[in-house]
């Protein structure tokens, strides 16, 4: 299957799950999630597997055991990268994103030492400024609002200190392409400018020994 993009069959088809969230409306629609929602996010991942990894697309029904929210579906489809990047489409829009989100303890600790170290700090710093510079944001999953123990309040880095997470982020509303191949350009140009913050994560920080 090649990918043509997201016709607007998805767009409708969120914007009716985020009035009736319900498995009635799931239910009626399920063909429309599967042939024009999940079959081109497959036919996408599948074409970028060879230069990013393979991909693993989220299932569509939320984890509302310990969530006051306790509406069944996600109203977006993701899919993520073996080489840390995401992908997500809503009815909002598309977005892309590449990097760690949330540290796990471990990682969190590898990451602080690597950014306070003048030579991977540095590194790090710059890496930040060029994505930056290519339009993407940098975010986490949460920021400390102080610096974290034993680290001063005046290093130089400290923004990346506080950080809980490290990734970049980039979206777009809807507009025609999306539903064309240049959705996935789009995709391909913000992994690519992500690659360095992602090689930086693989040899700094790398997996979590701790979830395993």
């Amino acid at each position: 299957m090649i990918f043509h993009g997201w016709a607007d069959a998805v767009l409708d088809f969120y914007e009716g799950l985020e009035v009736d969230n319900s498995r009635g409306y799931w239910q009626a629609h399920k063909k429309v999630y599967d042939e024009q929602v999940r079959g081109p996010m497959e036919a996408l991942v599948a074409e970028l597997s060879d230069e990013f990894g393979d991909a693993k697309i989220f299932r569509p029904h939320r984890d509302i055991r310990f969530s006051a929210d306790k509406t069944p579906y996600k109203t977006h489809v993701g899919a993520t990268l073996a080489n840390h990047g995401y992908v997500q489409v809503s009815a909002g829009g598309l977005a892309v994103a590449s990097g760690i989100y949330i540290f796990a303890t471990d990682q969190l600790a590898r990451y602080r030492r690597a950014v306070a170290l003048d030579l991977t700090g540095v590194a790090l710093t710059k890496i930040v400024d060029d994505a930056r510079s290519a339009g993407l944001t940098i975010t986490a999953a949460g920021t400390l609002t102080t610096a974290p123990r034993g680290y001063p309040r005046d290093h130089p880095r400290i923004e990346l200190l506080r950080m809980k997470g490290l990734v970049t982020w980039k979206e777009w509303s809807v507009e025609p392409w999306l539903a064309t191949a240049e959705a996935k350009d789009r995709v391909v140009a913000v992994l690519r400018a992500s690659a360095p913050l992602a090689t930086w994560l693989d040899v700094q920080v790398g997996a979590s020994e701790t979830e395993r």
